[in-house]
């Protein structure tokens, strides 16, 4: 997958600002040190401009479908267990938290109650906290580890850090929370200072503690010096010493949050039915707080490292199909079925569009934003309870969102990529109250372009989600969904939202409700424009909905579902930034040799790498050997938020 690196708050700091906080400035000022020297340009995936045409037409589809609602939950049959609105979250490799992130993030909590955030990767089975670094430095790289095939390097690691991490909570009201990773490389001697230090600092923003990473493919990598025979019986009893430290461990008061096991469960690699044989759910049952997987639709990494051909207009198609997310479940409709019954949440603890960064022309698309959509309602649909989309540095197509390169980072502004409406409209179709339930409605006679769901909250009808996958700008395959809930009392007028687009092959101008993030270098993370929400009359309770070719509805059946958000924009605290000086001496330093390539991961042997450190991470079969990684997280953290450990609000 793209489990590259482990921690994403490097202090980046040559940008003097602080943050005000919906009026209010809750941190002290401080002094600002000495800039790196910027990372060379390099070619930056998220500003490519590269265009596929949109899939070919299949023969015509139905364009007029009935859907029938039960009037409760009670009568609804197929309905999941309620998942939060937080359900999509991100797991983060390199991500500058400027104010565009803090924006960003406001947005998902105004929408979905909180945001949920995965530190962690390949480099954590290698990573070490320290008490402090010399000169204030938060991270350190050491060593590439040539006995390990990934070369992942080793890092040290500062508190400090983590107070950064519980800053960030603060300033949106402890809605941010946070998985952390934990070295898992050496059972014999376990490191378990992340996991003491994250408990202690981060208190209830930690909901959990992932305990190694990819454990069926450390032995491909020789990860801790493990042979290439390594099984799930080793795994089983090195897990299992894993938990004896953590539990005569007096700094770890919480026992019961650990996430586990975190396999991919690839065509070559462990199924979780393979792991749950050794009898790990019970004898660990005490400790797992999670259970864990980690899976893309496709990977390129043939590409990236062997200059492979790859026909990315060919495998366009694959991304515009609800298949595409029904395959990628049904990987763990057993898992979900036994993690229900343990009484664990199940998390896709990492995905996105394809490892080794994403497909040009794909990943960084409308089509990409629907699929987004389609596969988290699909995952929400079989028993997941939460999905991570993974970000990466300016190198990768699929990142959600991104920041300006470094070289450029006097302009402030960030590039928000169509997959994160998938995040924001994820957020807004399962709400705040933690209770949606959500069915795939299996439309139009189980249309795979054509897909649509239903979201009930509070045990009744709340939403209606409408996908069309087809670019037909003749209006031929413009359909006309029919809505109706069956039983109950009249329904006199629906509120529509819709994310549009002219064509699936689409990367600027798509608009949510009438606003947009604006094209590249163009956000602050905030929505621009005037919403627009459209009201459908509705008769003899049926609601006819158009859904345009290619085009997205978000069909609401009660009006807070988008009136608390759109009425009252204001009430969704923003973040600006304003001139300050600078004097605390406990401002956080980098290490210049990790800040050189922090915005774009450089292997040690000029390779740029795109976000997978595991060759078999996909799953699909075209797979190649995984060059060296760059372990650098980095994090241009201005100094009002991060001033030192004091600082928490």
């Amino acid at each position: 997958m793209h489990p590259l690196s482990f921690f994403l708050l490097l202090a980046l700091v040559h940008i003097a600002a602080a943050v005000t906080v919906y009026g209010q400035v809750p941190f002290r000022e401080s002094t600002i040190t000495s800039s790196a020297i910027p990372a060379n340009n390099t070619a930056h995936a998220t500003y490519d401009p590269k265009n596929l045409n949109p899939p070919s037409l299949p023969s015509l589809l139905s364009t007029q479908f009935s859907i029938s609602l039960g009037v409760t939950n009670a009568t609804q049959i197929g309905l999941s267990m309620p998942v939060p609105g937080s359900f999509y979250g991100f797991s983060v490799e390199i991500s500058l938290i400027q104010v565009p992130f803090l924006n960003l993030m406001s947005l998902l909590k105004a929408r979905g109650g909180g945001v949920q955030i995965r530190v962690g990767g390949n480099t954590q089975d290698t990573a070490t906290m320290v008490s402090s670094l010399p000169n204030g430095t938060i991270l350190a790289k050491g060593l590439i580890n040539k006995g390990v095939n990934t070369q992942t390097p080793a890092l040290q690691i500062s508190p400090e850090l983590i107070f950064m991490m519980n800053n960030i909570s603060s300033l949106l009201g402890d809605a941010l929370k946070w998985y952390l990773g934990v070295p898992m490389n050496d059972t014999s001697n376990p490191r378990l200072q992340i996991a003491e230090y994250g408990q202690k600092i981060l208190g209830s923003n930690l909901l959990g503690l992932q305990i190694g990473n990819e454990p069926d493919l450390y032995g491909a990598h020789r990860l801790g010096g493990r042979s290439n025979n390594y099984t799930t019986k080793d795994y089983f009893t090195e897990f299992g010493q894993m938990m004896a430290a953590i539990n005569r461990d007096a700094e770890i008061p919480v026992k019961n949050q650990i996430v586990g096991p975190s396999v991919t469960g690839g065509a070559k690699e462990w199924s979780t039915d393979e792991i749950f044989s050794t009898g790990y759910l019970q004898a660990y049952a005490s400790n797992l707080g999670y259970i864990a997987v980690e899976r893309y639709p496709d990977n390129n990494c043939a590409a990236l490292y062997s200059n492979a051909s790859t026909n990315y207009q060919a495998l366009f198609q694959n991304y515009t199909t609800h298949a595409s997310g029904l395959n990628l479940v049904s990987h763990f409709l057993d898992t979900a079925v036994v993690a229900r019954t343990a009484g664990k949440p199940l998390l896709m603890f990492e995905t996105n569009t394809a490892s080794c960064g994403g497909f040009p022309g794909i990943s960084d698309t409308y089509g990409a934003a629907l699929w987004g959509i389609d596969y988290g309602l699909t995952m929400a649909a079989v028993g997941f309870s939460g999905a991570l989309l993974h970000v990466s540095g300016s190198n990768v197509y699929y990142n959600p969102f991104t920041p300006p390169p470094t070289n450029q980072s006097a302009h402030r502004q960030w590039t928000i990529s169509p997959i994160f409406y998938a995040n924001l409209i994820m957020a807004e179709a399962l709400g705040p109250s933690n209770t949606a339930q959500v069915v795939d409605l299996q439309a139009n006679n189980f249309n795979n372009h054509t897909p649509a769901y239903a979201i009930y909250e509070n045990g009744i009808p709340a939403r209606v989600a409408l996908f069309n996958y087809l670019t037909d700008p003749s209006g031929a395959n413009t359909y006309t969904a029919s809505i109706g809930i069956s039983g109950g009392p009249g329904v006199g007028q629906v509120k529509v939202k819709y994310l549009t687009a002219s064509s699936v092959a689409q990367k600027d101008n798509i608009s949510w409700a009438g606003q947009n993030f604006g094209s590249v270098f163009e956000s602050d993370g905030r929505l621009q424009g005037d919403v627009s929400v459209q009201t459908v009359p509705c008769s003899n309770n049926i609601c006819q909905i158009r859904v345009p070719a290619p085009g997205f509805a978000l069909v609401s059946f009660i009006d807070t579902a988008f009136t608390d958000i759109d009425s009252s924009p204001s009430a969704i605290p923003t973040y600006s930034t304003t001139a300050k000086g600078w004097h605390s001496k406990t401002m956080p330093t980098v290490n210049p040799t990790i800040l050189a390539t922090s915005n774009g991961h450089g292997g040690p042997y000029g390779k740029i790498a795109r976000g997978s450190t595991s060759e078999l991470s996909a799953g699909a079969s075209r797979n190649a050997v995984v060059g060296p990684w760059l372990a650098a997280i980095g994090a241009a953290v201005f100094g009002a938020i991060v001033v030192g450990h004091r600082t928490i609000i």
